[in-house]
């Protein structure tokens, strides 16, 4: 019966966002007045647990730390969109998307080379929000719809969320376990090599809902290509070289491989198309390309050098605010380091080389910051009913249910207790965090391999990032898709549905 009423506010929110179509802020809203009561009431909230500090304070405790997790996350599409309006009003998606039509006449190989690699890499260089932040809008301005265009890149760069950030999420993994680093992202990364292409032709047949005329032959042989041109890479680094450059290296290599396949592919089916794709504007310095790509060009050197060069991050990452209240409730903010400031210094800087004065950067500013009120209640709603179900230990009592009553299955489901953890909230480090421990105590209990079972923590903690609501928010915003979130995610349901689930067979198949 417990296990059922801790259920009870995820429940709700899939019932109201995907079976009424409720928008994120009102779902979110609803089920923070749920889910206060039931923690409270249901689950000692306040007094068994937390009982120095009482309901009231216990309860504004997560709804600060929700807040203060908002503005971090509401940093990163700040400028993210404030990036996205200086290049719609300046032209650059026309450009971008003229070059990228170069490449190949079918739009499913261009969503690829944007959802697949473009995000992959910046999964793997920033995380935290900025693959989706960026991805969406520029397949938007190819040409796909909004909801497409979010759905489409949320699938896309799925399978590299487990060594997101630089192998953030696989961090607190070690800690938890003792595991070598290079074990966990060796278990880690075979099963997405092994698997990452389900999420692949999922994204590709999502592409295909916008194809109109006479209907065209999926795309087999550019979609294996481009599976195995960013797997293979993907699998060497996380079997030889550790857990923090997988999605990195493996976009970054894969996607120059791929560019060269289409050019091939193009030159073959017409003659001189190629020439078409490498023309200039010939005159006064930069071409328009090179002028409509500077921002990502200097956000992809300062994601680079902040990550890669270990005296400089070490610099950033040692300017920090943090916080803390009596409970447990704290938070921390690296400002020099966040995601959101590089997005910003790309907003900045990449609009001044363009030519952009400072009225032009303060009025996209403007119109952004007019679209960011409902976007923020419903990251507050949803962080703080994530933060009540965290500390009120119903989170714990899900995943430990599910163990006691499944037993020997219990590694096919493992994966579920990652897309639980990033489901509620809404981060694959977070969702590590939170049940690496609860893994680890299962595999021992049920004499298990360790290893297999953080993995599958892991890969399902990186499937839960295509349905947590807050990230789907957050991408929503950076489209204009406020209010229909609900229908994103019933995009994205089947495929996590369906990678977990391959995910959870090929781990119990490994350990039985």
């Amino acid at each position: 019966m417990a296990a059922l009423l801790a259920l009870a506010p995820i429940a709700l929110i899939l019932a109201l966002m995907v079976g009424l179509g409720w928008p994120a802020a009102r779902a979110g809203l609803a089920g923070l007045a749920v889910t206060i009561p039931v923690a409270i009431l249901g689950f000692d909230y306040g007094t068994a647990t937390l009982p120095a500090l009482g309901p009231a304070r216990a309860t504004a405790g997560a709804l600060i730390e929700a807040g203060f997790t908002a503005a971090t996350i509401l940093w990163i599409i700040f400028p993210a969109l404030c990036l996205y309006q200086l290049q719609l009003v300046g032209g650059a998606f026309e450009t971008l998307r003229g070059r990228l039509v170069g490449l190949s006449d079918d739009r499913r190989l261009l969503a690829v080379l944007v959802a697949w690699f473009f995000g992959l890499f910046m999964e793997g260089a920033a995380g935290f929000g900025t693959p989706v932040a960026l991805a969406a809008p520029i397949l938007v301005g190819i040409g796909f719809t909004p909801l497409n265009a979010l759905a489409i890149v949320l699938v896309g760069h799925a399978a590299g969320v487990s060594f997101g950030a630089i192998g953030t999420p696989v961090l607190p993994q070690i800690a938890a376990t003792g595991l070598p680093g290079l074990d966990i992202s060796r278990a880690t990364g075979f099963l997405h090599a092994v698997l990452g292409w389900i999420l692949l032709v999922f994204a590709l047949r999502l592409a295909e809902r916008e194809e109109t005329g006479a209907r065209r032959r999926f795309p087999w042989v550019p979609a294996g290509l481009a599976a195995l041109c960013f797997l293979l890479p993907f699998l060497a680094i996380a079997a030889f070289v550790g857990p923090e450059l997988p999605t990195l290296g493996g976009a970054l290599a894969g996607g120059v491989a791929f560019v060269v396949l289409l050019r091939r592919m193009r030159a073959r089916s017409a003659a001189g198309s190629e020439s078409a794709a490498a023309e200039s504007d010939g005159g006064g310095g930069l071409g328009p390309l090179m002028r409509a790509v500077l921002p990502y060009l200097v956000l992809l050197v300062l994601i680079l050098a902040t990550r890669l060069v270990g005296p400089l991050q070490e610099a950033l990452r040692a300017v920090e605010l943090r916080w803390a209240l009596p409970g447990g409730f704290d938070g921390a903010f690296e400002p020099l380091y966040h995601p959101g400031t590089l997005l910003m210094a790309g907003f900045l800087i990449g609009g001044a080389l363009q030519g952009r004065d400072a009225g032009e950067l303060g009025r996209a500013a403007a119109i952004v910051a007019r679209r960011l009120p409902p976007v923020a209640i419903a990251l507050v709603a949803m962080l703080s009913l994530a933060g009540l179900m965290v500390h009120a230990d119903m989170i714990a009592l899900l995943a430990e249910t599910a163990a006691a009553r499944l037993g020997p299955v219990w590694p096919w489901i493992a994966p579920l207790g990652g897309v639980l953890g990033t489901f509620v909230t809404g981060s694959a480090t977070a969702s590590n965090i939170l049940l690496t421990d609860f893994q680890a105590a299962t595999a021992a209990r049920l004499d298990l391999p360790l290893v297999w079972l953080v993995a599958a923590q892991g890969f399902g903690a990186a499937v839960g990032n295509m349905i947590c609501p807050h990230n789907i928010v957050a991408g929503a915003a950076t489209v204009g898709l406020q209010g229909r979130e609900g229908q994103a995610l019933r995009l994205t349901l089947l495929p996590a549905a369906v990678y977990v689930a391959a995910g959870g067979t090929l781990v119990f198949l490994l350990v039985s």
